[in-house]
């Protein structure tokens, strides 16, 4: 995986949800599937270092230990989610209580999920970030994605309607005025590994 040639904001974290315990497919979690030779959590943390964020945050949550012994994440701040079948909106919540403290002053949410979107993708969404106050998202064909740029300022009230599956999904349409969107499509493909036909997609 190439570098992008960027020097970015040192306040700006990567935060990884890899916490779902992939119930359609066949309760296998999605952070342990392989892909290219390794972990798809692996390689979607490698996404975020590439692309330039100096640190990563990655929610854990279904066989948490097992990833934690399986996965080479070195470098990367693991958090758990004993809360993880509630949904994304835990994980969320959990990777922002994490960030808690740290000086972050915004932080880039992307899915274990999603290896069709890469670094190039990653540092368009990352360039967006202005001050704490920014708020941005990945589109594809104008329609926002994954990644999500939040800025500091915009975690609490985040954390406060992430429930469920939706996680920014109701503050992010709530702020849709602030919000850039920052298209992806011609670099990237949002597509979610969800069921056992998507597999496909990993060999």
């Amino acid at each position: 995986m190439t570098p992008i040639s960027r020097t970015l904001d040192d306040g700006i974290a990567g935060l990884l949800l890899a916490a779902g315990g992939g119930s359609r497919l066949g309760g296998r979690p999605k952070a342990l599937l392989p892909y290219r030779g390794r972990l798809l959590v692996e390689h979607a943390a490698g996404v975020l270092r590439a692309a330039g964020c100096p640190r990563i945050h990655v929610v854990l949550g279904a066989r948490a230990a097992e990833v934690r012994e399986r996965a080479r994440l070195d470098g990367c701040v693991l958090v758990d989610n004993p809360d993880w079948s509630e949904g994304m909106g835990s994980s969320l919540r959990a990777g922002l209580r994490s960030l808690a403290g740290t000086g972050a002053r915004a932080t880039l949410v992307s899915l274990v999920d999603q290896p069709g979107i890469g670094p190039t993708a990653t540092a368009r969404v990352l360039a967006a970030f202005e001050d704490e106050r920014s708020l941005a998202s990945a589109a594809y064909d104008g329609v926002r994605g994954h990644p999500v740029l939040l800025g500091s300022a915009h975690w609490s009230g985040v954390a406060a309607t992430a429930t469920g599956d939706r996680g920014a999904r109701a503050y992010l349409r709530e702020h849709a005025a602030r919000l850039r969107l920052v298209e992806c499509g011609d670099v990237a493909e949002a597509y979610d590994i969800d069921t056992e036909a998507d597999l496909r997609r990993l060999e």
